[in-house]
């Protein structure tokens, strides 16, 4: 019966007052634009947020399947759904959790009554396995997350109980979403974060929500398939095995927000899972830059398995914080603030928990994962970072979020993207661009014979894997170098490998990259992408980059290999080339380097990134440099 419900995971007293007021105001702001009808999905702007349709793609104009079976939608078909990202964004009712925050800090009921509104829209228009939104189980999983969440912020809005516990078709709706996850959970080459997601969404649903004869039995489900995936899903040094550093972020989150939820309910995780958790936090604040970004390894899509501040494009300084809440920081971390997210879920699990054998030093190395971190280590001159890629190509056969990137390397200077991994930019739709942003062309890398590293067999499918091999990794003081090869070649005649060596010389602040093709001669092409805040002038096989307008302004000179023959590219379609995606949904012109010539298996092609003082640039530029 109604009246036996209850909602009792809730927050303990005073913590609305522990949140910081700085974002307190950017949740409210953030909160009024929504009142507005505005929000930005992916990169398009909506107008319609005050009553949104739930099946509408401002990408492409076209409206998504609301009546069908889900069962008989191919969801990536742009011709049935639109750009299915898009759609089903806002059906994750992440605003909804971000309107439920603005009312938990400020009481102010327009945003309560907006959270009714949409909540009891969303519900008539979804009945079980009707429309698009019944065709994925991570997004029925990350919904069960921020309805969880909404209820438990607005605890003391008078209409609480009667919007969910007291509302017939809320709580059909909540059985129904962990119905789905019991039956139709991703399995084989889909158990990537698709699984985490659904495991998490039920562990948190089947904590808060017990109100089901079966709530014990799908909560244990849920720890159990929490438990493995995550041990599946992640290297032992917390690194994701999809090898796509916003999905580590993703997942990190998810697997944070099942166990807290289960510590609420004193239905603990096992502690190997909280402990492979604060790996990945933990690994995460050693690979961040001074701007506290992560590697753009691999696909990104922003996802975030709970919205409580106010939107930003970077999820690791929320996640960094929550880990300090969570677990303590390490002395070696670099510095956060709390926002609402670290103190509201940090309220929620209670004091920090210690966890053992946690690095007692910044980690730079990775073999697990073939990740390699060479940076600068002083406090005076701006951060050089640099990360080299020597691992495996991704995660299970299909490998759905890998890119063709070994031995691709990134630099930046001060957080700014100097060689830059241009990104992701789409998952749907524009199968050209999709193709682009993932190929070995599209990396800083090397290409051989006109071809991808890895064999791609559709936009989520990679046919054949390169796998790296790290060879030799080592640091003495001044310098650090990294060598390592791939196999991506292996299938031409004669048998074909690229072998790269980066060496970064703190004393001097350059880079050297050596290439070699091992076996045969070859067609290459060597490709280095600049940010998007980076001028470009290329002189030969000599180019001058800057990038004045940063908040660290700063230059540099690329000597490049002079076996090749060198061209600027920028913002070219025809083929594409000269393109960065700050996001999906978002592309803009940037530079890049092609040096296109034939390879030798006696000469290595060489090149130096000099780091330069700004107003000297010009004339180092033109000075002499021997690199040999």
């Amino acid at each position: 019966m109604p009246g036996e419900r209850r909602f009792t995971a809730l927050l303990p007293s005073g913590t609305a007052e522990r949140i910081p007021e700085a974002a307190k105001k950017a949740i409210v702001a953030a909160a009024d634009e929504l009142l507005l009808g505005e929000w930005r999905v992916f990169g398009a702007a909506r107008t319609d947020m005050a009553r949104p349709d739930w099946f509408f793609d401002p990408a492409t104009g076209r409206q998504a399947a609301a009546e069908r079976y889900a069962f008989r939608i191919n969801h990536r078909s742009e011709a049935q759904t639109g750009n299915v990202k898009q759609v089903w964004e806002v059906s994750r009712l992440q605003h909804l959790t971000l309107l439920a925050a603005a009312w938990y800090v400020s009481s102010n009921d327009a945003y309560a009554v907006r959270v009714a509104d949409h909540l009891n829209s969303w519900w008539r228009e979804n009945p079980f396995l009707s429309g698009v939104h019944w065709t994925s189980g991570i997004e029925i999983g990350i919904r069960l997350i921020s309805l969880a969440w909404i209820r438990r912020l607005i605890d003391d809005w008078p209409g609480a109980a009667g919007l969910f516990e007291h509302n017939d078709l809320a709580v059909q709706q909540i059985r129904w979403h962990q119905e789905y996850l019991a039956m139709f959970r991703s399995r084989g080459s889909s158990a990537n974060n698709h699984v985490i997601a659904e495991a998490s969404g039920q562990l948190v649903a089947s904590c808060a929500f017990p109100w089901f004869a079966e709530s014990p039995r799908w909560r244990r489900q849920a720890t159990r398939l929490l438990s493995r995936e995550l041990a599946r899903n992640t290297f032992p040094s917390g690194i994701g095995r999809e090898l796509a550093s916003d999905y580590q972020s993703f997942v990190a989150e998810l697997g944070l927000l099942g166990a807290v939820e289960a510590a609420a309910a004193m239905q603990p995780v096992p502690e190997a899972t909280w402990a492979r958790l604060c790996a990945m936090v933990d690994s995460g604040a050693a690979m961040v830059d001074t701007k506290l970004r992560l590697p753009r390894q691999g696909d990104g899509d922003e996802g975030r398995a709970l919205l409580l501040d106010a939107p930003a494009p970077n999820r690791w300084p929320t996640l960094l914080s929550l880990g300090d809440s969570l677990f303590g920081r390490l002395a070696w971390w670099p510095h956060t603030l709390d926002d609402a997210t670290s103190t509201i879920v940090g309220a929620l699990h209670g004091p920090a928990r210690a966890v053992p054998d946690r690095p007692a030093r910044r980690p730079w190395h990775f073999p697990d994962a073939g990740m390699t971190l060479l940076r600068t280590t002083g406090d005076r001159d701006p951060e050089i970072w640099c990360r080299c890629d020597g691992g495996p190509h991704g995660f299970l056969s299909i490998a759905a979020h890998a890119h063709a990137d070994a031995l691709s390397i990134e630099v930046r200077h001060d957080g700014v993207d100097v060689l830059a991994d241009p990104g992701t930019y789409c998952y749907h739709g524009e199968p050209q661009w999709r193709s682009y942003f993932r190929s070995t062309i599209g990396h800083n890398t090397l290409e051989l014979d006109g071809r991808n590293q890895s064999a791609e067999g559709g936009p989520f499918l990679w046919l054949r894997h390169a796998n790296g091999r790290e060879i030799e990794v080592v640091d003495i003081g001044d310098a650090v170098e990294w060598t390592a090869e791939h196999d991506g070649y292996r299938s031409l005649r004669p048998a074909a490998r690229h072998r790269r060596c980066v060496r970064l010389d703190r004393a001097s602040r350059c880079i050297d990259i050596v290439d070699e093709v091992i076996g045969g001669s070859y067609g290459i092409k060597l490709a280095f992408h600049l940010g998007p805040e980076v001028e470009a002038e290329l002189h030969g096989t000599r180019a001058l980059l800057r990038w004045l307008g940063a908040c660290t302004p700063g230059a540099a000179r690329l000597e490049l290999p002079q076996v090749l023959s060198w061209r600027l590219h920028r913002g070219s379609t025809d083929p594409i080339l000269g393109w960065y995606s700050g996001g999906l949904g978002v592309k803009m012109p940037s530079y890049t380097l092609i040096g296109r010539g034939a390879s030798a298996p006696t000469t290595p092609l060489t090149t130096r990134l000099e780091f330069l003082e700004v107003a000297e640039s010009l004339d180092h530029f033109l000075a002499p440099r021997d690199i040999s």
